[in-house]
């Protein structure tokens, strides 16, 4: 008897340090709040299925109770950001920033903001960052179209590269969003070689449910979290609603992105295609 109680207790004790050990792998601690800067896909990410609600859900599945700071303002540039920065995310005391910047000083052309403008902008917004005790995590810049030899895509990889550099030199994570978007959307059409339209995002830019997935999961990796551990917070995010012409479920969502793909549409082109089939 005195044995198995002994045994027992090893196991048990054994269990709860692997499960101490791989929570200390997650950087985000209870209280801790996260600051997300960025622009529209920002802003839009803090929808009911948004990936700021993803990754704090995630994290709550996985006994994290942190605080979301939003950030995201539609249309906003490295410039723009930078001059808000003490007041939407320095004055709010966060631990953590996640950086989001790069589509709209690319995307808006003669609008935007140049390369070298933009690196100096960004280092102003790190360094700031960085003086003020908060730890920073680069992402790099999602697609704009979701096709990687678009004119913008070929301009916005400079910007990226100066992220991975940035990164490096600030000692910050990188949470290489691009690579993971553009390796996400070559699978699919190496499966589906005659797959059509946008797969992650409603209009080449903004993320749909399958974008903001992606987003969040490269997010919870970057703060140390496994895939076992994202997966936790599954059912969380498949309940989570999103408005597709009618309302889904980022389940329902999902399912009906699986059969589009098997069709070599787009979400949208195959609800098209299904509506005209229903009133011929």
């Amino acid at each position: 008897m005195f044995k198995v109680k002994s045994m027992n207790l090893l196991l048990g004790g054994a269990l709860f340090l692997a499960a101490s050990a791989l929570s200390a792998q997650i950087t985000v601690k209870n209280g801790d709040r996260i600051a997300f800067l960025g622009d529209s896909i920002t802003q839009q990410g803090n929808g009911s299925s948004g990936y700021l609600n993803l990754v704090m859900s995630a994290l709550e599945a996985n006994g994290i109770k942190a605080v979301k700071v939003p950030a995201g303002i539609s249309g906003h540039k490295s410039n723009q950001m930078l001059a808000r920065l003490e007041r939407d995310v320095i004055q709010k005391k966060p631990q953590i920033m996640t950086l989001s910047c790069g589509v709209n000083d690319v995307w808006h052309g003669k609008r935007g903001v140049p390369l070298e403008d933009y690196k100096k902008n960004i280092t102003q917004i790190v360094d700031k960052a960085k003086a003020a005790g908060i730890k920073v995590y680069i992402l790099t810049s999602t697609m704009i179209t979701e096709n990687p030899q678009h004119p913008n895509n070929q301009k916005l990889a400079a910007y990226n590269e100066f992220l991975r550099s940035l990164a490096k030199e600030k000692s910050c994570t990188l949470v290489d969003l691009n690579a993971d978007m553009q390796k996400q959307i070559a699978d699919v059409k190496a499966k589906h070689p005659k797959f059509k339209g946008n797969l992650l995002t409603v209009d080449g830019v903004h993320m749909n449910p399958l974008g903001n997935i992606m987003m969040a999961k490269g997010i919870l990796r970057a703060f140390g979290m496994t895939d076992a551990q994202i997966a936790k917070a599954g059912t969380s995010w498949d309940k989570k609603g999103f408005h597709q012409g009618v309302y889904l479920t980022v389940k329902e969502y999902k399912a009906l992105s699986e059969k589009a793909q098997q069709a070599n549409q787009s979400v949208p082109d195959y609800l098209k295609n299904l509506i005209k089939k229903e009133i011929q």
